[in-house]
């Protein structure tokens, strides 16, 4: 009897002191010991996906282990971002992110049930601007004559976006309100069927990220009148910003991409990804594959919670003058 007990005893503490053993590696201390699995919560192709593909690439150098890209497309970006806010907080599923599925879903869509507080902001990576393109049908060739056509003519005239509650959705409504214009918008199934409208000339104006209207705008196939952030983009310097025309000067609205974990990620975890991302971001490689493409590189350092709070104040009061919900 006596020497099953210690026989049993000393069993629990050899069990005890394995997981001990697996509790010290799986401190942060380790991390990262596996590979990471980057979410990009669109199909492959787009400019999230661009985006996404291309950080990881960097940070698989600067971390050591393998970042595997998975494409988790559907409901505007939302089922993505929505696995890895219920992921394990360990730092091994992260977040390439846009600004739709990060701030404004939960704006517009009583279906999406997580919240910025759900997720780790760990830093942006890169914004770009929309642009607002004209049909050759339409012949409108300056933001002042689409002002004069559209002011002239209210209701007549529609313009297409990606979707319903997209930052190209809201980047059509803000121009309506600091314009004081009525417009239809018409909401696509992505870029593709826009792009086709347009072309086709079955609408008469548009809002694409500029990543993806450049092709069709350097073709000659549609016709720039603006980029939507405050500036011209150094990317695209012979397309005006709106803001540059006095009725519009308050435009300013982008697409940003952020590195996100889910919540209650350790602190020793966040340290490494973010000094992973600053030196990612440094990379000359990188730089250019994203200024390629129409975006612009982030500065260092951001203030996540004080960006991301401002974007959501900026994001809902479009939404309320808008009423768009879905």
């Amino acid at each position: 009897m006596t020497s099953l007990f210690f026989s049993g005893r000393a069993a629990l503490c050899g069990a005890l002191a394995l997981l001990a053993c697996a509790s010290v590696l799986a401190q942060p201390d380790s991390y990262p010991s596996k590979p990471i699995t980057l979410v990009v919560a669109y199909p492959p192709g787009g400019s999230t996906d661009l985006t996404g593909r291309t950080l990881g690439a960097e940070l698989s150098k600067k971390l050591g282990v393998p970042v595997i890209i998975e494409n988790v497309g559907g409901a505007g970006g939302a089922i993505g971002a929505q696995k890895v806010a219920n992921a394990a907080p360990d730092g091994y599923t992260l977040l390439a992110g846009a600004s739709n599925e990060i701030a404004i879903s939960r704006l517009v869509s009583g279906a999406v049930k997580y919240d910025l507080k759900d997720f780790t902001p760990i830093g942006l990576i890169a914004a770009q601007p929309m642009v607002l393109v004209a049909s050759q049908k339409s012949g409108v060739k300056t933001v002042a004559q689409f002002i004069s056509l559209v002011k002239q003519n209210p209701g007549k005239y529609s313009y297409g976006s990606s979707g319903v509650g997209t930052a190209l959705h809201l980047a059509g409504e803000m121009l309506k309100d600091q314009g004081g214009l009525f417009m239809t918008h018409i909401p696509y199934r992505g870029v593709a069927p826009l792009a086709n409208d347009l072309l086709g000339n079955n609408i008469d104006f548009g809002v694409f990220v500029l990543s993806s209207g450049l092709p069709h705008i350097r073709s000659g196939k549609v016709v720039a009148l603006g980029t939507t952030e405050a500036k011209r983009s150094p990317m695209t310097a012979e397309i005006p910003a709106l803001a540059e025309t006095p009725k519009l000067k308050g435009m300013d609205i982008n697409i940003w991409f952020a590195l996100m974990g889910p919540a209650r990620l350790p602190d020793p975890v966040v340290t490494k990804l973010r000094k992973a991302l600053n030196e990612s971001l440094q990379t000359a490689d990188l730089r250019k594959k994203l200024e390629d493409s129409g975006s612009t590189v982030s500065p260092l350092n951001v203030d996540m919670p004080k960006f991301l709070s401002q974007e959501t104040v900026k994001y809902k009061r479009i939404v309320d003058f808008a009423k768009i919900k879905e």
